[in-house]
């Protein structure tokens, strides 16, 4: 009986230490300078390559939106956040204007679809569609005369009404 306790001892003993090898040697492969090849990309690696693929969908929807054809170029800032809703948020602005023609797009990343899409005031009123209001001239006439002589003869250039 003393010489199988010792035997079980010994093979107990000797599994712990194979287990514990083990371990010891996967932690080091899974370490950045072990051998695994395979790294998971971060939420923020998948939120901008997402971005990516979905830019010619944000400027597509642009372009349908710009009736009077305003748009001449379209620039995506650089950074892209993903709300705590998880929407992908990625922002612009349209020919050169940073300030005044910007737009913001929400993409939903499982559909692959543009959420919402909202512009600065600016660049909204370019894509006013005045043929809605073709029976109340009133709106439109009262609607550029909040405007400066100026910015006045800028809209009507912006959508195609005036050279």
């Amino acid at each position: 009986m003393k010489n199988t306790l010792k035997i079980v001892f010994i093979l107990f003993t000797i599994v712990i230490i194979l287990v514990v090898a083990q371990q010891v040697k996967e932690k080091k492969s899974s370490d950045s300078g072990g051998k695994s090849t395979v790294q998971e990309k971060s939420d923020q690696e998948k939120a901008e390559e997402f971005a990516e693929k979905m830019k010619p969908k944000i400027e597509e929807r642009l372009h349908e939106e710009d009736i009077h054809n305003f748009i001449k170029t379209i620039t995506f800032k650089k950074d892209v956040s993903i709300s705590p809703m998880g929407y992908v948020t990625v922002d612009g602005y349209i020919n050169n204007e940073p300030d005044k023609y910007h737009f913001s797009a929400s993409l939903i990343y499982k559909s692959n679809e543009i959420g919402s899409m909202s512009h600065s005031p600016d660049l909204s009123d370019r894509f006013i569609d005045w043929d809605e209001y073709k029976d109340e001239p009133k709106v439109k006439e009262d609607y550029l005369k909040s405007f400066t002589e100026k910015e006045r003869e800028q809209y009507l250039k912006d959508i195609g009404e005036k050279e």
